[in-house]
């Protein structure tokens, strides 16, 4: 990445994270009983995804200060909303078998945040066999054992099987690369994602399927941006910054920021951007958090920069 697509991307990102910060409050949970949020755990979606996206800023180390006051700011306020914790802690017992709960909260493990009571029931989880045995789709269960790593529980008897996660995915059979659809392509980044937490750990990813990415990426990303398809666009890209040798396009960054809006917001495709704030919320902070994680990354990565301790 050179220098001019390595400012668009800080730009674009910056942006998107102050739009985010501005409309927090459309995602808080006001109008939900306790009962219903531990109950149907897509109430805190957005949340989790806005969390993934602070967390992932304040791991980077090369946020600016205005850029960590607002991630720590957003990351305050998701941790706030799912009462520091209790919640997803009230959701585990009554669903034992959901993972959202895991999922969520090593957003804000990684952030720094802790809640002791949860860590003990997830660990006692992930050492049993029922947990192991839900059928979940692969990429769903390298999600599962990442954030299991993040908070610390990947080891044991509940250690996963690393190797053969990856292989059970679309991604770890390197298939015809023209027969990939839409929902495939959202599960080769996020079987990406987990593989390599997000850019942390780029040798997680087996080199037959760097080869493959590395040929293949261009291509995806190309045809995903000529459909306006911008949310798995800006995926793919962030799929770019988790390879080993990075990959990035100055066109791929040219675009994002062109149909990125004044105010930060990042559509999610090429259809017009109706509705009130609060729907603009609801349909855009996806991509927008897309958004934020994908120049994060390429920043990065761009910057060599070094990892902080205990990210």
């Amino acid at each position: 990445m050179t220098s001019a697509p390595a400012r668009t991307a800080h730009d674009v990102s910056s942006r998107a994270l102050a739009w985010l910060h501005a409309n927090r409050e459309y995602g808080a949970l006001y109008d939900a009983s306790r009962e219903e949020l531990t109950n149907d755990g897509d109430r805190y979606k957005s949340l989790g995804e806005t969390a993934l996206a602070a967390s992932l800023v304040l791991r980077s180390g090369v946020a600016g200060t205005t850029e960590l006051g607002f991630a720590r700011t957003l990351l305050d306020f998701c941790w706030d909303q799912l009462d520091r914790g209790a919640l997803l802690y009230e959701r585990l017992l009554r669903h034992p078998l959901t993972t959202d709960p895991l999922e969520t909260y090593s957003h804000f493990a990684r952030g720094g945040y802790r809640y002791p009571q949860l860590e003990r029931l997830l660990a006692h989880h992930v050492a049993l066999r029922a947990t192991h045995a839900v059928e979940h789709l692969p990429n769903r269960r390298l999600a599962v054992a990442n954030a299991a790593r993040v908070v610390g529980l990947d080891h044991g008897p509940g250690a996963h099987d690393w190797a053969g996660l990856t292989r059970a995915t679309w991604l770890g059979a390197t298939p015809e690369p023209w027969h990939i659809d839409w929902p495939t392509g959202y599960s080769v980044t996020h079987a990406v994602f987990h593989l390599t937490d997000w850019g942390r750990l780029p040798g997680g990813l087996p080199t037959d399927l760097c080869a493959y990415l590395v040929r293949w990426l261009p291509v995806w990303t190309d045809i995903w941006a000529e459909a306006g398809q911008w949310d798995l666009t800006a995926e793919l890209m962030i799929v770019g910054a988790c390879l080993p040798d990075p990959w990035s396009e100055d066109d791929d960054w040219r675009r994002l920021a062109a149909i990125q809006h004044e105010d930060g917001l990042v559509p999610r495709d090429d259809q017009p951007v109706d509705g009130d704030p609060a729907q603009r919320f609801d349909a855009h902070q996806h991509p927008t958090v897309v958004a934020v994680i994908a120049g994060t990354l390429a920043l990065v990565r761009a910057l060599d920069a070094p990892k902080r301790p205990g990210s």
